[in-house]
């Protein structure tokens, strides 16, 4: 398991410590305890035996799998200590911000320190008396040139809370636990708690769910049918489910109001968390967020790009392909749950427009293809700065971009009636790359379309719509699907951004976007709005009223103040940008056989 990517990881440790690997299969040990979790503090103990007489070099990760940014997890590390073997105290440096080095031990580093978590999401780790929710890269550090290593992990749960243990890492015995290598290890969340588990076998492997959330257990069967069902609407898509390392995969849930809104894929397992008041019905909490996440299984865990291999905790990731990773994941991700019949098929049918609409009129296009909008993920992706970004009007999300282009490329697939659709494109590439295993490129997956679609259709498709940022016929595809594809309120007037009032001025919410018509007037987020056509300002609700009798076109004098300098600007309205679909009445008997294969995963 992962034995290439931890072979690669090793070759770059060693080119970069100038160091030579060990070749002992000793096991790194991990001890984890929480005597402190009322004020989010949990202790760590790490054994790192028969490693020589070099300085030991231990890390902190920097990134987290399934994330492109930076996070710098060291920064919740302190108290800091080490001893050798045979408990002496050793001499710690700290060459980098999430470094330690330990020099004049005995050939055993025992490495502890204190740890603070309150996040609990899918990308850092919470703890407190509710639960210890651990993302490991954001819990426990590594030593470099040992990443190879298998690992042993001891929780010491609180008892007197009733907590339990969740994770995707094989069972040894009580509370502990092991993982092949360094590179498993930190990809396996775990979550430990007094949680709801239910289990289902499919095919011979087992599906889990650890939920943490207060509910009753009919409420918790119901809502783990619906989990089920989209599970095995997904495996239909690919004709199978991945083989789980150890026949096993579990959704580790988190629904309380000190959880944040999360959800992140790992190789056997995920996290999806969500900050659900206490007294909110479960209903479909997160629902969204299970199909997401277990589609990733097959499309990012597996179906992988060559560009995230080998993972890289000590940098940021960057990949060109996250509009297929995530977009098409983003695509299937409502599809699944419409097809498992968890919701119906006209909510979904009516939900795909406002995503197309807003990447059609996004003036991000202009900049970025997909790809390029996918190298940005390490600017965007959860990432933190203090500096105003322009991203309103550069980025468009590569969820939201692959998620419609997607779409586009299914819709086109079934207009040929040939029997074409994107679930056995899909199912190609998987059988390609995913069941095997080998990491693609983007020009795998063109010439993969190639051989399922032909080679014209293909090479315009990827010329025109993922090197390049054309848009494909909407109005069309949707009308060949027996839906209607049309502009939110076109006979209104507006003035292309929203202006609220944001402590007594009235101002942008975000920059003026490019080609609207406050943009075109030379208006900007800094700008005070005084009054719009006439009218006054007060509250949020004269800006609309000021345009209630203007129609597209019309033009009208907007009053500012820039800087203590009031000035008048004229502003030539436009109707709003949105975009909405709707079940076309009156479509043809063929549209509706195509619509009706399409929502629900037949020809």
């Amino acid at each position: 398991m992962r034995s290439l990517h931890t072979l690669l990881i090793g070759l770059v440790v060693v080119t970069m410590a100038c160091n030579i690997p060990d070749s002992s299969d000793a096991p790194v040990v991990y001890e984890i305890s929480f005597e402190n979790a009322v004020h989010h503090e949990a202790e760590v103990k790490i054994t790192f035996p028969e490693v020589g007489r070099e300085v030991l070099e231990v890390r902190m990760s920097r990134t987290s799998p399934g994330r492109y940014a930076i996070h710098n997890f060291a920064k919740n590390v302190y108290n800091v200590r080490a001893h050798d073997g045979a408990g002496n105290e050793l001499e710690i440096t700290r060459p980098t911000p999430e470094q330690w080095n330990i020099s004049g031990h005995d050939g055993t580093v025992v490495f502890e320190y204190t740890l603070f978590a309150n996040r609990g999401g899918g990308t850092y780790s919470q703890v407190d008396e509710t639960h210890a929710h651990l993302n490991i890269p954001a819990t426990f550090a590594f030593a470099r040139l040992y990443t190879h290593r298998p690992v042993e992990i001891t929780f010491d749960v609180r008892d007197d809370l009733n907590w339990k243990v969740a994770t995707q890492l094989p069972h040894k015995e009580g509370n502990t636990y092991t993982a092949p290598d360094n590179y498993y290890f930190m990809d396996s969340p775990t979550e430990i708690a007094d949680f709801h588990l239910r289990e289902e076998e499919v095919d011979g492997q087992n599906i889990r769910m650890a939920l943490l959330t207060p509910a009753t257990d009919a409420e918790v069967d119901e809502y783990f049918a619906k989990v089920m069902a989209i599970v095995k609407a997904q495996r239909d898509v690919f004709g199978e489910l991945p083989t789980f390392d150890y026949g096993e995969y579990t959704f580790i849930s988190t629904y309380i109001p000190n959880a944040s809104g999360d959800g992140m894929e790992h190789r056997n397992s995920t996290i999806v968390s969500n900050s659900k008041p206490l007294d909110r019905p479960l209903g479909e909490t997160s629902m969204g967020t299970m199909s997401h996440e277990f589609f990733h299984a097959w499309n990012v865990e597996r179906i992988r790009p060559a560009s995230l291999e080998p993972f890289d905790f000590e940098d940021a990731n960057i990949s060109g392909e996250l509009w297929f990773a995530e977009g098409f994941t983003s695509y299937y991700t409502n599809l699944m749950i419409a097809r498992a019949g968890v919701r119906p098929e006209e909510q979904y049918f009516n939900s795909l427009g406002s995503a197309v609409g807003f990447v059609i009129n996004a003036p991000g296009r202009r900049f970025h293809s997909p790809i390029e909008m996918s190298y940005r993920a390490t600017f965007v992706d959860a990432a933190t700065s203090i500096d105003p970004t322009n991203n309103n009007n550069i980025f468009i999300s590569y969820y939201t971009y692959g998620n419609v282009l997607g779409l586009a490329l299914d819709m086109s697939l079934r207009s040929m009636d040939t029997g074409l659709n994107l679930d056995d494109y899909m199912k190609l590439v998987w059988q390609k790359y995913g069941k095997q295993e080998l990491p693609y490129t983007i020009l795998d997956l063109e010439n993969t379309l190639v051989e399922y679609a032909g080679a014209e259709f293909a090479n315009e498709f990827f010329a025109s719509y993922i090197y390049d940022s054309q848009m494909p016929d909407y109005e069309q595809l949707f009308k060949n699907m027996g839906l209607n594809f049309e502009q939110v309120s076109p006979d209104l007037a507006s003035l292309g951004g929203n202006v609220i009032n944001q402590n007594g001025r009235f101002r942008l919410t975000a920059n003026a976007l490019i080609g609207s018509p406050v943009y075109n007037a030379g208006i900007e987020r800094e700008d005070v709005f005084i009054s719009i056509d006439g009218r006054t300002l007060r509250s949020n609700e004269d800006v609309s009223v000021a345009l209630t009798d203007r129609k597209p076109g019309d033009t009208v004098e907007v009053v500012i103040e820039r800087w203590g300098e009031r000035m008048t600007k004229q502003v030539t309205l436009s109707s709003p940008s949105g975009y909405r679909t709707r079940v076309n009445e009156n479509a043809t008997a063929e549209e509706v056989a195509r619509r009706n294969a399409w929502v629900r995963g037949s020809e």
